[in-house]
């Protein structure tokens, strides 16, 4: 049975997170040391003990994200542990790129930090929106959210294809809350607004995609060592130049999850093991397949119970 490891991206970072790993293990350790060196910050105090509000800021909390998952799988990766595929929700594709030794871990550092800055520069706040909503296909949602832009002259359109029901919509403000009521009258059984300072993976980004693109083509990628699932494609990149060419697209792009987790199990993945803090990703996958296997790795217990059950 092959396994997949999945990153998490924005929305799992909570203080805390990889502070038990790296009090005890080295190669996690190694990891916050070099973000703080590559960032010429303490990041890692940031993440250990924020504070919250500003381990919130876009900026710190992708690559925040990408330091705590990364040292969670040098532990795993030192313990033998290694996957047969990789993805990585939005952020988290940094994350999963790393772990196919396609990128760099002090390039991903930086290219994620900026990335951030760029999204969040994209849009003035209060000017963008994001919502959940839950009930229709993916296909009714997408005309929904045509109606909501026609209806407004705004942006709004499919971001997110998180499950079976859970599809998430960004844009302008008006037209996201112009399509959570026209999600409301053909019957969704619930769209709500997310607490984000950006309307991710729509129109609004293409700053953020003009910005990041010259950046993400000065540095080496890499032809990845096992298969990486793009998000913008739902397919399995295998050189630099396409993940590369996928990482430019995933700003504006929706992130296809249900058809990446999908797109995993067709070649073989049988067991999920999410990859940092949160296990929002685990519990996708179990609802886009109930009989795939998942596990999280958030921290040091869990850590320890995946290395007991390999041994056990």
């Amino acid at each position: 049975m092959s396994e997949a490891f999945l990153f998490p991206g924005q929305g799992s970072q909570r203080v805390g997170m990889g502070r038990d790993v790296a009090a005890a293990l080295p190669a996690a350790r190694r990891v916050f040391e070099e973000a703080d060196d590559v960032l010429g910050f303490a990041l890692s105090r940031l993440c250990f003990e924020g504070p919250e509000e500003t381990l919130q800021l876009t900026e710190n909390t992708q690559p925040a994200l990408l330091a705590t998952s990364i040292a969670l799988y040098r532990c795993l990766e030192e313990r033998g542990r290694l996957p047969a595929m990789v993805a990585g929700h939005s952020l988290g594709e940094y994350s999963a790129l790393v772990a196919a030794a396609a990128l760099s871990l002090a390039d991903a550092l930086r290219l994620v930090r900026r990335r951030g800055q760029l999204m969040q520069e994209a849009v003035p706040v209060g000017v963008g929106a994001m919502a959940a909503v839950l009930g229709p296909a993916p296909e009714e949602v997408a005309e929904i959210a045509a109606e909501a832009a026609n209806v407004t002259g705004g942006v709004c359109a499919v971001a997110n294809l998180n499950a079976p029901g859970q599809t998430v919509i960004a844009g302008h403000r008006e037209a996201v809350e112009r399509a959570i009521e026209l999600a409301a009258r053909r019957g969704a059984r619930r769209s709500v607004l997310l607490p984000v300072s950006a309307p991710f993976h729509c129109p609004l980004m293409a700053p953020a995609r003009e910005g990041l693109e010259p950046m993400l083509e000065s540095v080496e990628l890499s032809d990845p060592r096992v298969p990486v699932f793009c998000n913008v494609d739902a397919a399995a990149v295998t050189t630099g130049a396409a993940a590369r060419d996928a990482l430019i697209r995933q700003i504006e792009g929706a992130v296809r999850w249900v058809e990446s987790v999908r797109a995993m199990i067709g070649v073989g993945a049988g067991r999920f093991v999410e990859v940092g803090p949160g296990g929002v990703l685990a519990g996708l996958v179990k609802r886009i397949d109930r009989s795939a296997a998942v596990s999280s790795v958030g921290g040091l217990p869990d850590l320890e119970a995946l290395t007991a059950e390999d041994s056990g």
